[in-house]
């Protein structure tokens, strides 16, 4: 007899979020390096945060590992189960709507929360930093939908 909860769906939103976060560091290794936006330092001011409620300094690299791994288990898992419900008719589409939520939700609670205010409008850049937060979600959300509707035909 089959179990009633579906296990499967599990390592699929983990393979999917892992791609989609993959992806998403891929575009933050390339900003840093060009030095697209340099004022606009999400990973910096996480660390910094971080750093205040832990009461010392924090290593560089674990706001980058929050965020990988943030985006592969508990956001791939919830695009997992969210996903019959989302709408649009492809992996992609749903990825489009889940990744619009997730640019809110960063611009409204997580940037604020950091120190660089609604959207990232303390950055002092205008509306860049926003604009390049929705590529940034939008990539990440566009490759899990497309991985996650790639392992579920």
């Amino acid at each position: 007899m089959r179990h009633p909860f579906d296990w499967h769906w599990l390592w699929k939103a983990a393979a999917a979020g892992a791609c989609g976060s993959l992806t998403h560091l891929s575009l933050m290794y390339f900003k840093t390096g060009t030095g697209l936006l340099s004022a606009f330092d999400p990973y910096a001011a996480l660390q910094a945060k971080l750093g205040l409620l832990a009461g010392k300094d924090v290593h560089w690299l674990l706001p980058w590992a929050l965020s990988f791994v943030s985006g592969a288990i508990p956001l791939g898992f919830l695009f997992g189960r969210l996903y019959a419900q989302l709408p649009g008719g492809s992996g992609i589409a749903k990825g489009f709507v889940f990744g619009l939520i997730g640019w809110a939700v960063m611009g409204s609670l997580f940037f604020p929360l950091v120190g660089l205010g609604f959207f990232a409008a303390a950055a002092g850049l205008g509306a860049w930093p926003a604009l390049f937060s929705l590529v940034m979600l939008l990539t990440y959300s566009l490759v899990l939908g497309a991985v996650y509707a790639a392992l579920n035909p």
